[in-house]
């Protein structure tokens, strides 16, 4: 649960082991670059379950490693108490969006949900792709994606 001043974000992703730990280590790091960590919980999660419990993939930690960030979490599942715990949901791509607004139907909360590159100034198609099954590049791409969205939602917040 979050303090009265507290804002809470649960990044999210199909298995929670590439885009949602990625986004999660980004948006800490330039939290903590703004001296408001105290002021924001973050978190990711994923839609699936496949890699609960699991290290974020070696190409997410290789990029973030590269780019100064550290990835903090273990995979885990969306939970219903996600969407009455958390202010905002960020998915990752439209698949995760649908499948988050079904869950979030039928536990209800308060959580908005978003996606990722609604907060990227940069146009693009709005999602964030999937990296799991190419090479290092398209790490480096999400990175960059990622990164991006992450200024723009620290700004939105008004960081």
């Amino acid at each position: 649960m979050t303090t009265p001043n507290e804002v809470s974000v649960l990044f999210v992703c199909l298995g929670n082991i590439c885009r949602s730990p990625l986004a999660e280590g980004v948006f800490i790091h330039l939290l903590e670059g703004d001296g408001r960590l105290l002021d924001v919980r973050v978190d990711s999660a994923g839609t699936g379950a496949w890699h609960v419990g699991n290290a974020p993939d070696p190409r997410s930690r290789e990029v973030a490693e590269r780019n100064g960030i550290r990835l903090p979490s273990r995979a885990r599942q969306v939970r219903s108490e996600d969407f009455h715990d958390f202010d905002l949901i960020v998915a990752m791509d439209r698949s995760n969006l649908h499948d988050l607004a079904s869950l979030q139907r039928k536990h209800g909360g308060k959580a908005r949900l978003a996606l990722m590159r609604d907060f990227d100034p940069e146009p693009g198609d709005g999602e964030v792709p999937d990296p799991y099954y190419g090479g290092p590049s398209g790490f480096d791409r999400v990175f960059e994606m990622v990164l991006r969205s992450a200024r723009g939602l620290l700004d939105e917040l008004g960081g």
